[in-house]
């Protein structure tokens, strides 16, 4: 008899996409997987983009302000739990898997009064208000950060990483250099704006174009609505809205990066092993999620930080020179090292912790930490066998035994073993 998983979250792709990178793992475990979002969200797009079953149910934004759409908002939601309760009732999943965003509150809720297990994923070092709603009803909260572990309930906390897909590790550098009409010949450094606050990153970036563009070739991720018509057809400078198909390949064409401070796009960049400078969305403008990332990364010495008050073109030129020039201190003092190391089984020792490098691999070059492990997929898949484990003779609508728990401390073990 397969197993039947209940995967939710959505209201950005960053909900969205650490799911999809779940796929090939649950489906390789013989999962059957079922999708519940919003009615019209992003995450309706993207998931049945990929042929999974899709079910809509009734939500509400979730604001830590007031407005007057609260009050509307909250028989959303709680017409979203009830329709979730119904629903999880009829499919009878062994576990729901959540990414969080507003979304995911119904459908938690609604797994928890049919006595599913529900674990839990948060991708930022605080939890968002979705999550810390749904965190009561949670079995195990997996973090992409260690630092998440102190806001989450004792023995709950588990510190995965964050998925990643695939195919991301799949890109080739040649594609991507021709898909921007280079000759490789100079490094490449990728800016992503992003769609929050892209605008004035990308008009710093413009207006050092022509000092920028001396020592690289400039990959430019700019937004929906923000290219700039007057810079098309460059050898030395190719912007794109929004890349689906191909990105993984620009991704292997870049050298540098320079970027927002998302959960899941600097895990990507720390898997891809890219050196970043990164602009964190302000915490005026947001709950602070990016700032608090970013200088995880700055204090573990995984990229460099720019505040956005003290961006301005002079200061961004100055910062992306400062990247390059400590990498290049970086390669100088151990550029020895690395060469004994990669002689002893090519596996290198940064800071203590044993990281598996491939042949011609810059991964010496810059400082590692896999805390952020790109196998977060395994290890969130080993906490979702646990958990059916436990309650497999039980059936949908019963309670547990009162003595049956989830060991996270042999959780935590076994992928410590695994990892």
């Amino acid at each position: 008899m397969s197993k039947k998983i209940v995967l939710t979250g959505g209201g950005t792709a960053g909900h969205v996409t650490p799911n999809l990178a779940l796929l090939p793992y649950l489906k390789q475990e013989g999962y059957e997987v079922i999708y519940i979002g919003s009615q019209n969200g992003i995450e309706r797009t993207l998931i049945e983009a990929e042929g999974i079953p899709y079910y809509g149910i009734s939500t509400g934004k979730l604001r830590r302000y007031l407005s007057k759409e609260n009050l509307k908002d909250v028989f959303k939601v709680l017409k979203g739990i009830s329709e979730a309760k119904r629903l999880l009732k009829k499919l009878k999943p062994d576990l729901v898997f959540s990414k969080g965003g507003f979304v995911a509150v119904p459908v938690v809720l609604g797994a928890k009064k049919n006595h599913i297990p529900v674990i839990i994923h948060e991708s930022d070092i605080t939890p968002g208000l979705a999550n810390k709603i749904a965190m009561p009803s949670a079995r195990v909260i997996c973090a992409t950060f260690p630092e998440t572990l102190q806001y989450v309930p004792k023995g709950k906390g588990v510190h995965t990483g964050t998925p990643i897909r695939k195919e991301l590790f799949e890109g080739e550098r040649e594609k991507g250099l021709s898909a921007c009409g280079f000759s490789g010949e100079k490094p490449v450094l990728l800016m992503m704006g992003g769609s929050l606050g892209a605008v004035k990153l990308n008009d710093c970036l413009r207006e050092i174009l022509p000092e920028l563009t001396k020592t690289f070739d400039i990959i430019h991720l700019c937004g929906k609505g923000n290219l700039d018509e007057g810079l098309q057809n460059r050898t030395d400078y190719k912007q794109f809205e929004y890349v689906s198909e191909g990105l993984n390949d620009l991704f292997a064409a870049a050298d540098f990066v320079v970027s927002r401070a998302g959960s899941n796009s600097i895990s990507e960049f720390l898997a891809l092993k890219k050196p970043s400078l990164l602009i964190p969305y302000p915490k005026g403008a947001s709950r602070g999620d990016q700032v608090e990332n970013a200088a995880s990364f700055a204090a573990r010495g995984l990229a460099q930080v720019l505040d956005q008050a003290n961006l301005t073109p002079e200061s961004l030129l100055a910062a992306v020179r400062g990247l390059v020039a400590q990498l290049a201190h970086a390669s100088e003092h151990r550029v020895q090292k690395t060469v004994l190391l990669f002689h002893l089984g090519r596996i290198i020792c940064v800071a203590g912790v044993h990281v598996h490098a491939g042949h011609g691999d810059r991964v010496s070059l810059w400082r590692l930490d896999i805390g952020l492990n790109p196998t977060a997929g395994i290890h969130i898949l080993a906490q979702a066998r646990k958990s059916i484990a436990l309650i497999g003779h039980l059936k949908i609508g019963e309670e547990p035994d009162s003595g049956t728990t989830l060991d996270t401390a042999d959780l935590v073990q076994r992928m410590q073993v695994r990892g």
